[in-house]
């Protein structure tokens, strides 16, 4: 059996949905058990959620929040499912005071609930990813992983790439 991995999630585009008499996206409940099993995951992941907001109202105590179940939690290797729009800055702060884990946030451009979303694989992608990585604060989308201080989204195609 594999070295058990920790999700958490906070929300973001992953787990919006859209309220069509409204006309807005909104949070419910995540869909990673879901996908975890669209995927045919067969790793040992123990999913937390944490929170269900947008990146761009999180504040620093939902980031101290993040952080503080990333040192408390028994796993050495922990996935944060998160808004890309400030996933940057929750990484920051992760690698400032988390210690000896490894950390790989993702995110997705498209709601899970759209079914055209790159989620899925963005998800596939850091399970991966957190397995083979030493200790660190990484950023996985699109197939590549990035040191969290050597990425950033551009924010005019909405693709993270790497600093120049």
């Amino acid at each position: 059996m594999s070295e058990p991995i920790r999700l958490f999630v906070t929300g973001g585009t992953f787990d919006k949905e859209y309220d069509e008499i409204r006309g807005r996206l909104f949070f419910a409940d995540t869909h990673l058990p879901d996908m975890l099993q669209l995927g045919r995951c067969r790793l040992n992941v123990k999913v937390r959620t944490l929170m269900m907001i947008d990146s761009l109202e999180m504040s620093e105590a939902d980031r101290g929040l993040i952080a503080h179940n990333c040192r408390e939690v028994a796993e050495r290797h922990i996935v944060i499912t998160h808004g890309t729009d400030t996933m940057v800055e929750t990484a920051g702060l992760l690698a400032e005071t988390v210690r000896d884990k490894t950390i790989v946030l993702t995110g997705a451009m498209i709601p899970i609930a759209f079914g055209s979303s790159d989620g899925l694989f963005n998800l596939g992608g850091a399970l991966t990813a957190v397995q083979v990585l030493p200790a660190g604060v990484y950023i996985t989308m699109n197939g590549r992983v990035f040191p969290w201080d050597e990425v950033r989204k551009n924010r005019d195609t909405g693709v993270f790439e790497a600093l120049e």
